[in-house]
């Protein structure tokens, strides 16, 4: 080859960059991820750019490309997406940029990034809410989280936080002041950033191997911006919840909108001060519950020992009339019965007076003298009365007792039949 048909290097860099400044010379829209972004102590905000391959399982890349958007562009843009979208730019984040694209001898390729539209990545991110929603339902875990069952007291709460969180202090200090007894055991976790969803998903785990120590979890964040809540929108986190054998709590610390996370706890809260005071509440809605009961109680006590000494009263007047109306009754079957037996002794007092009389004047009719004077005669020998001859023997001295007087004889003879 002629060494004198070659181009340099920057000439080929020059041909290229002005085939591309021919080519576009006016900005174009762009949609893109952003892979990287950083912004320099000058103020420049610098972006890796990429498109991934819907097909690839992995997502490998199909495009990637360098990007700028220069100090006084990144000032004025900044703010406004961060406003729109409640997110700084970041990783991850697809976008839909205003570039002119630039070609630099050295630098090569570069896009510089004049506007940018945040209904684009507005909608992209709602897109992808979406499809996690749809995935969870599909899953059938989008509703168990908020059927289970919380106690009526909820006393022992696992949590899941930054220790070093103005949130978790907060939380703390709410339930320290408590009159009630809330005791709280914290599961630490990154809260922000990319190892966001895999440190609270081991929170999750270390949090459901002790699942019988808790009444709860809370899961707890102050404020921050809408990228910096982003895991809570995560399939991962939100399936962690969802998934929970405990009531999962949540307060986030956001009021612009609710995180996938907040749709499948059990509870969901604005801030960690609100689940504090959530926690205070319902400790105090009991203890209300139990006072109200146990007034309740008191006056159906009352109420209940007034009956009972009305009917007793009510027994007792009865009791004391049946009585009174026995004793009369039996007083009268008594006078009734003495009367009877009165006149019933009475009939048989005469009866047997009339029968002594009877045998009186039988007796009186017996008598010895009366006999005697009928004709008989009583015998007597040796002091004693004769009722038989064989007694008596031929010249035995005998007395004879008459009704007028008694006679002295001697047996001479004796005839026996």
């Amino acid at each position: 080859m002629d060494a004198a048909a070659h181009i340099s290097l920057s000439e080929l860099q020059l041909q290229i960059a002005t085939l591309l400044d021919a080519g576009l010379p006016l900005p174009v829209w762009v949609s893109a991820e952003i892979a990287e972004a950083k912004v320099n102590y000058s103020g420049h905000c610098y972006l890796e750019l990429i498109e991934k391959d819907e097909r690839s399982a992995g997502g490998a890349a199909k495009a990637q490309a360098r990007g700028v958007i220069w100090r006084s562009t990144y000032a004025r843009l900044a703010p406004y997406f961060e406003h729109a979208t409640g997110r700084t730019l970041g990783a991850g984040m697809k976008v839909l940029i205003k570039v002119l694209v630039s070609y630099h001898p050295v630098y090569g390729l570069s896009l510089q990034i004049s506007d940018i539209d945040p209904t684009y990545t507005v909608g992209d991110m709602e897109r992808r809410k979406r499809e996690i929603i749809a995935r969870l339902q599909s899953d059938g875990v989008w509703d168990m989280n908020r059927e289970r069952t919380l106690p009526l007291v909820v006393q022992r709460v696992a949590v899941i936080s930054s220790r070093s969180a103005a949130g978790y202090r907060d939380f703390m200090r709410e339930t320290e002041a408590s009159i009630y007894a809330i005791r709280t055991e914290l599961f630490e976790a990154v809260m922000q950033g990319a190892e966001s969803e895999t440190s609270i998903a081991d929170a999750f785990a270390r949090i459901e191997a002790r699942s019988d120590e808790f009444d709860a979890v809370a899961i707890i964040r102050g404020g921050g911006s809408t990228g910096d809540l982003e895991c809570f929108n995560s399939y991962l986190t939100a399936t962690c919840v969802a998934r929970c054998w405990l009531p999962v709590l949540t307060g986030i610390g956001h009021d612009k909108d609710v995180s996938v996370v907040d749709m499948v706890a059990c509870v969901q809260l604005k801030t960690p001060t609100a689940v504090a005071a959530w926690l205070c509440d319902r400790a105090a809605m009991v203890d209300g519950e139990l006072e109200r009961a146990a007034l309740v109680l008191r006056r159906l006590c009352g109420e209940a020992t007034l009956r009972a000494e009305l009917r007793l009263q009510r027994l007792d007047s009865a009791l004391k009339g049946a009585a009174q109306s026995i004793t009369t009754s039996e007083q009268s079957r008594i006078t009734i019965a003495l009367e009877r037996l009165r006149k019933g002794v009475e009939h048989m007092l005469q009866g047997e007076l009339r029968r002594t009389e009877h045998l009186a004047q039988m007796v009186e009719g017996y008598a010895p003298e009366n006999i005697l004077r009928l004709g008989f005669a009583v015998i007597h020998a040796g002091g004693a009365a004769i009722g038989s001859s064989a007694q008596l023997h031929e010249g035995d001295t005998i007395r004879i007792s008459m009704a007028d007087g008694t006679l002295s004889a001697t047996i001479n003879e004796i005839e026996r039949r």
